[in-house]
């Protein structure tokens, strides 16, 4: 994780650059006001005109105690396409009650669906790109968003960003050894309801439960060495046909972060 709080960190991340877009993936509308989420966005893209992406999400708090300090219950994220309704009512001055959003109204800032299963569903009726993870089911569901998507003012057709997690290093073991730390993380969050610091190390033993969770964080990810996983990124935007690909890697080595980078940079460029 790299921050939690996803505006203000874009934010930063804007005041720091000239040129590129800069997104959030994401703000879970079900923890927010929607007016709220409306004007912390126009006020980003007040400050950055046309370098802002809206990136929504549907999930709720992952404990109940984080729920209960949110003020939300867990079953906050049913009302995920009202909320996603009424934020864009603000943003294009529609509100049925006669609230405006100050900043937010009138700007244009492209809204992106963050979504696993249902969340496709409701980007394709809201007319709606979407951000999708690459999975073994990833096909079929992006099967059902373009066939059942509804033109809208903010997409008049299908778009689709396909989210990965893509590791370079010289060998396909080293390109492993630095996705390792961030699926142990995971697997300690699934199994005790936080999520810990990247650690250099994973536990040399692990439970059943422990494996599993360890096992499925891996899963899909995309490893090896350059021309491998340019190869791989390359099929994979074949088969899809996504209009993007959302990059992500997380490791506890900073250095070879970086330099994985610099190499999927290199890639994609």
């Amino acid at each position: 994780m790299v921050g939690s709080a996803p505006t203000v960190l874009a934010a930063a991340v804007a005041a720091r650059t000239d040129r590129i877009r800069v997104g959030t993936g994401g703000v879970m509308l079900p923890n927010h006001r929607p007016l709220v989420v409306a004007e912390q966005f126009g006020v980003l893209e007040s400050l950055y005109p046309g370098r802002i992406d809206m990136g929504l999400g549907r999930s709720v708090g992952f404990t109940n105690g984080v729920r209960r300090a949110l003020g939300v219950e867990k079953d906050a994220a049913e009302d995920f396409t009202t909320q996603v309704q009424e934020l864009l009512g603000y943003l294009r001055g529609t509100s049925p009650d006669r609230v405006h959003a100050r900043p937010g109204e009138g700007l244009r800032i492209p809204p992106y669906i963050l979504a696993v299963g249902e969340g496709a569903a409701i980007a394709a009726a809201l007319g709606l790109p979407v951000v999708l993870a690459a999975r073994p089911d990833s096909a079929s569901i992006l099967e059902d968003y373009r066939s059942t998507f509804r033109p809208s003012a903010w997409a008049p057709e299908p778009y689709v960003i396909l989210a990965v997690t893509a590791a370079v290093a010289d060998s396909t073991e080293a390109a492993r050894q630095l996705l390792l730390p961030e699926a142990w993380a995971s697997a300690y969050s699934r199994t005790r309801g936080v999520f810990p610091p990247l650690q250099a190390d994973v536990p040399a033993e692990l439970t059943a439960r422990e494996q599993e969770y360890f096992d499925n964080a891996l899963r899909g990810q995309i490893y090896g060495t350059p021309a491998d996983v340019d190869e791989t990124l390359t099929d994979l935007v074949r088969r899809t046909a996504a209009d993007e690909l959302l990059i992500t890697t997380n490791a506890f080595d900073r250095a070879a972060l970086l330099a994985n980078y610099a190499a999927l940079a290199k890639l994609t460029g």
